[in-house]
């Protein structure tokens, strides 16, 4: 397939678009004032400058009158320099912006779990703290926020925004007005879809009012949520004929809500083109521009929409965290050396703890001008010992400045544990990444020296100024009777060893629940055992990749047996005690997940002989994104 639909000129509204690709909605951390902070406008910049089309800032809430603010405000006139900036810096590169607008979140708001959300009737509840019953918006309420929105709509336009879009999807609190999941009304608010997308449609009515009927407004919906009681998609289609009705410029088509959050933003587990379904019939039943997403990082994938005629415009969003310069790449055609998104969603993490939102995968991610790196200023000589994400990192960013630099390989191939992780058919993201760094070593011709094992004497004998450890882990083996009878996780995942037709994981985190999840595939019964109360406990990820790796669990019939301590593995069973009461669980295959520990055995003995910083699971076991982040930076403070 050649690449061209990609890149021919588009309209929404009239503002004319000089390719159909799209950066989608993501939010980004204000100021104490709700405005654009200088990172956040060197954020959308850089990826105006790698070529995208459009970009759709995330939700900006019109008032804070009903709820704190989520992310950005446009609710007064001082909201509108820092915007102003963003976009004039965006249009430099011939990419057009709109600014997407929220009325709020409603059920969906993280405040705490004693002040009762507003919603569009009072028998929804808070999502996450469902013992809280919604606050009703009155008909004066939803008036009030008409007209906010409005008037944010104009204070974007004012800031020399090229349109607006409307926040209706994902769940939030406009989706939940649409839904009748949520929408138990009996006013001109509730009841049938006309009434429930009332507030939607006056909405957009006042903003033509305001800003002029030429003036984009883009709806983004969710035509289908996916879960018991939520919208199918034949009510997504009339949706959209109605919004079309009401004069918007383009329909935004999402899928899913937090109750399934893996189906609206995408995790590693979730397979390619996910969501075209819904853009495919919103485009068949309407005549204006229909914006599809839903991991489309392939460009041949998000070509193919494109020239399937399933949707006018393709939206990417977290891979344009780890690649700000997709567009540029692909049509280049360098599709080589694009950085992959590997679904982890630590994007997302690290906004819900209150951070802005990093990029395992891309270091400067909200960072574009902080962490630059600098030419070397002298030819120095760099040791990376170990060749997985830190190492490689390491390398590349040595070679990169302009350093000398060697890695050395224990192995015959580089990735390290990453390899491991991504070995899963599920998890093709992450091989991709490992795929990725490799394809960066040779393009940069970094010494790469395999089954070579370091040793202080090798090490010190090659006078190295900057020696950088990225020795990763190793499997722990836990005190168990007979856990000789067991192998280790990492030997079925990578397929070394089959297992038998009765499998039990010992060991219920992410390592365990993806092992059992892979070998359900090659197994006739696979059970996890977990001496916590639930699985996934012992390490932080995002909510959206939990619910899908247990719905995934779930869906695989693997079983899970939480609460239990093993006693002893035999050949052909593992002994548990529940609660006091001795189990037997029949297996002819036992699997150990119970950790890993660093390998750290050369800091000691280097530390004071060396310019030595150690990084990743050598410090301490952790994530990807720990051993690609603390090598980058290790590398980049070099004098």
């Amino acid at each position: 397939m050649i690449i061209l639909d990609l890149f021919k000129r588009g309209k929404i509204g009239n503002v004319k678009l000089k390719n159909r690709i799209i950066m989608a909605p993501m939010g980004t951390k204000p100021t104490a004032d709700g405005s654009y902070s200088d990172n956040a406008i060197n954020y959308f910049e850089e990826r105006a400058k790698g070529g995208v089309g459009l970009i759709i800032t995330g939700a900006n809430i019109v008032s804070t009158k009903y709820e704190t603010r989520p992310e950005n405000e446009l609710s007064d006139f001082h909201n509108v320099e820092k915007l102003a900036v963003m976009i004039e810096r965006c249009h430099h590169y011939g990419t057009k912006v709109f600014v997407q607008i929220t009325p709020g979140l409603g059920r969906m708001v993280y405040a705490d779990p004693y002040t009762p959300p507003y919603s569009a009737s009072d028998e929804a509840r808070s999502f996450w703290f469902p013992n809280l019953k919604c606050r009703m918006l009155t008909v004066d309420d939803i008036h009030y926020l008409t007209e906010r929105m409005a008037y944010s709509a104009s204070l974007a336009q004012a800031a020399g925004a090229d349109g607006v879009e409307l926040h209706g999807y994902g769940g939030y609190l406009l989706d939940q007005f649409h839904s009748s999941l949520w929408n138990k009304r009996k006013d001109e608010y509730g009841g049938s879809l006309e009434n429930r997308l009332r507030f939607s449609t006056e909405i957009i009515s006042a903003i033509h009012e305001k800003c002029g009927a030429d003036f984009p407004v883009s709806m983004k919906f969710t035509a289908y949520h996916g879960i018991k009681g939520g919208r199918q998609l034949d009510e997504g289609v009339e949706m959209a004929k109605i919004f079309e009705k009401a004069g918007v410029s383009d329909l935004h088509v999402d899928v899913g809500c937090y109750e399934v959050w893996y189906k609206a933003i995408t995790t590693v587990y979730e397979k390619p083109m996910h969501q075209i379904f819904a853009a495919k019939a919103v485009k068949a039943a309407v005549n204006i521009p229909v914006i599809t997403q839903g991991k489309l990082n392939d460009p041949m994938d998000a070509e193919k929409v494109l020239q399937d005629g399933d949707a006018d415009y393709v939206a990417l969003a977290h891979q344009m965290l780890a690649d700000p310069h997709w567009a540029n790449k692909v049509k280049a055609g360098n599709f080589d050396q694009i950085t992959p998104c590997i679904g982890c969603n630590e994007c997302l993490l690290g906004g819900f703890s209150g951070k802005h939102y990093y990029c395992i995968v891309n270091p400067l991610c909200y960072a574009e001008k902080d962490y630059q790196l600098t030419p070397a200023m002298s030819k120095k000589r760099v040791l990376v010992i170990g060749g997985g994400p830190g190492g490689m990192e390491a390398a590349l960013t040595a070679a990169r400045r302009g350093f000398e630099v060697e890695l050395w390989e224990k192995t015959t191939q580089l990735g390290g544990n990453m390899f491991v992780a991504g070995y899963p058919s599920f998890k093709v993201d992450v091989m991709k990444f490992v795929k990725f760094l490799r394809r960066e070593i040779n393009r940069l011709n970094v010494n790469v020296r395999y089954n070579m094992t370091a040793t202080s004497e090798n090490v010190l004998a090659g006078n190295f100024d900057k020696v950088i450890l990225a020795t990763g882990a190793t499997s722990k083996v836990p005190p168990i009777e007979g856990v000789d009878n067991a192998n280790q996780a990492e030997d079925y995942l990578v397929q070394s060893k089959q297992p038998g037709d009765d499998v039990v994981v010992i060991g219920g985190g992410l390592v365990g629940c993806e092992t059992a999840l892979d070998l359900s595939s090659r197994a006739k019964n696979v059970t996890v055992v977990e001496m916590l109360d639930d699985i996934l406990q012992t390490g932080s990820h995002s909510k959206n990749n939990d619910l899908s790796l247990r719905d995934h669990l779930k869906d695989a019939q693997v079983k899970l047996d939480t609460g239990v301590k093993v006693k002893a593995i035999t050949k052909d069973s593992v002994v548990i005690d529940d609660n006091g009461v001795e189990k037997k669980l029949p297996c002819d295959t036992a699997v150990v997940a119970a950790g890993y520990k660093s390998n750290d055995s050369l800091e000691e003995i280097l530390e004071d002989k060396v310019d030595l910083t150690v990084v990743g699971d050598a410090v301490s076991p952790r994530k990807i994104m720990d051993a690609v982040h603390e090598a980058y930076h290790a590398i980049r403070v070099m004098e």
